[in-house]
């Protein structure tokens, strides 16, 4: 089989740990893909930087359009992110009959659903492993390897950046904004870390599991979205005493009524091995229903982690070449004219259990008014702890933990708590998964 030729885009950090692993293990590659792999073009805005990483291994430019032009490019990478630019060059490579891999989730989770139609109508691959948990399998694991399953759930540990605050706050008590601080320093946290903290990054990733895993289009406006900005050390340290741990997860769910879709801090049991995954590290827990629940962990990110990924779809992409387009592995696992329209559900319908945390003056009757609210609500305890008052002060902490409920009538009742006036300030709310098993 004749070389495959490789047209890069962007040579940062991905783009250069990309570069540098095909290099290195380039016999390796090749044994396995059957042929020689060779990067033969690189389009990088800062050309010094580009040609001080490629010397004369390959062609340089600044203009990303002579790659995706270039006849003799059989694969492009596309690895310089955002969805305006990238998006125009992805379709303009299509359109000229090249394959496409990327790590650029964020394209993918808004714009997927109108580049997997164009790879389609042009009989293209457009491969994506890198775009979700960096060097973990999991897309590959969800459209293949789970294949016999109906996927019922998925929950994941998929940020790493928000999974390093949480850790520091728990483990050294650290403040958010300290916390933070710290996972700049480090490298950990970009100068503007909205996209991390707020869950976009997340998001962006879940739903391209999510259309993966139920066979959906690409949804990304309809996932709830809640970061981990508001959360206090004092939660953590609660949750702790409660026995279970804080994380930043991407759910999404398999209901009667629909599928189920979010981003959002929640309480996980301390003796689930996803509760123990600490760091900057990623991981994904899986429930089919013939499999049952199988976990994907590793590092989410970083320039060789996520160069596997890239380099393991060039590789699918090299082996597909000379198959027949109709018996390819579709972009997400389904048929495309086999895509589900079942309806994401709004999270006031979303089902499952509570942390509440209230700050209440210290009186007789007070905790009486609140169960009868939760009650009325239908709205059940689990567990609840009153904190004893500090000294001189008389107000106290009434942390407690619901059982499943649906989540219109959590905020109904948090409206009607909140307006005691033995209740001071707003009510924490944090959700609660005990992730094991079939829901």
């Amino acid at each position: 089989m004749k070389p495959i030729n490789v047209g890069l885009l962007g040579i940062g950090t991905v783009g250069g740990g990309t570069f540098r692993v095909l290099r290195r293990n380039r016999e390796e590659i090749a044994r396995r893909a059957g042929c020689d792999i060779t990067m033969k073009m690189v389009a990088d805005r800062d050309l010094a930087r580009a040609r001080s990483l490629v010397g004369e291994q390959a062609t340089v430019t600044a203009d990303a359009n002579e790659v995706v032009n270039h006849p003799d490019i059989d694969i492009v990478v596309e690895l310089i992110g955002g969805t305006t630019v990238a998006k125009d060059l992805m379709l303009k490579a299509i359109a000229n009959g090249k394959h496409v891999v990327t790590a650029n989730k964020a394209l993918l989770a808004q714009h997927g659903n109108e580049i997997f139609a164009a790879a389609q109508k042009r009989d293209v691959m457009v491969a994506f492993e890198g775009a979700v948990g960096g060097g973990i399998p999991i897309i590959k694991s969800l459209r293949e390897g789970l294949t016999a399953n109906r996927i019922q759930w998925i929950a994941g540990i998929i940020n790493g950046t928000s999974n390093f605050i949480l850790s520091e706050m728990r483990d050294k008590g650290a403040g958010f904004d300290a916390a933070l601080r710290e996972a700049q320093r480090l490298g950990y946290a970009e100068a503007d870390p909205t996209f991390d903290i707020e869950g976009v990054d997340a998001a962006h990733k879940l739903t391209i599991m999510a259309a993966i895993g139920f066979g959906i289009p690409t949804q990304f406006p309809a996932v709830y979205i809640e970061g981990i900005s508001k959360l206090t050390g004092e939660d953590i340290q609660y949750a702790e005493e409660l026995g279970y741990r804080i994380k930043l997860l991407g759910i999404a769910k398999r209901k009667p009524a629909g599928i189920e879709l979010r981003v959002h801090p929640t309480l996980i049991p301390e003796r689930r091995l996803i509760a123990n995954v600490d760091g900057v590290m990623n991981a994904i827990l899986v429930q089919g229903d013939v499999v049952g629940q199988t976990m994907y962990y590793g590092a989410g990110a970083g320039a060789e982690p996520t160069a596997s990924a890239v380099i393991a779809d060039l590789v699918d992409v090299a082996r597909m070449l000379t198959s027949d387009p109709e018996h390819r592995v579709p972009h997400l696992a389904f048929q495309p004219d086999q895509l589900s329209d079942v309806p994401i559900l709004p999270i006031g319908e979303v089902e499952t259990a509570y942390y509440l945390r209230l700050r209440v003056l210290d009186r007789a009757g007070v905790l009486a008014d609140i169960t009868r609210i939760l009650a009325d609500l239908d709205i059940s305890i689990d567990a609840m702890v009153q904190k004893e008052p500090h000294a001189g002060e008389d107000e106290v902490d009434i942390i407690m933990l619901t059982h499943q409920t649906v989540e219109k009538r959590v905020d109904a009742a948090i409206a009607r708590i909140e307006a005691l006036p033995v209740v001071r300030g707003k009510v924490t709310r944090i959700r609660l998964e005990q992730l094991n098993g079939p829901r």
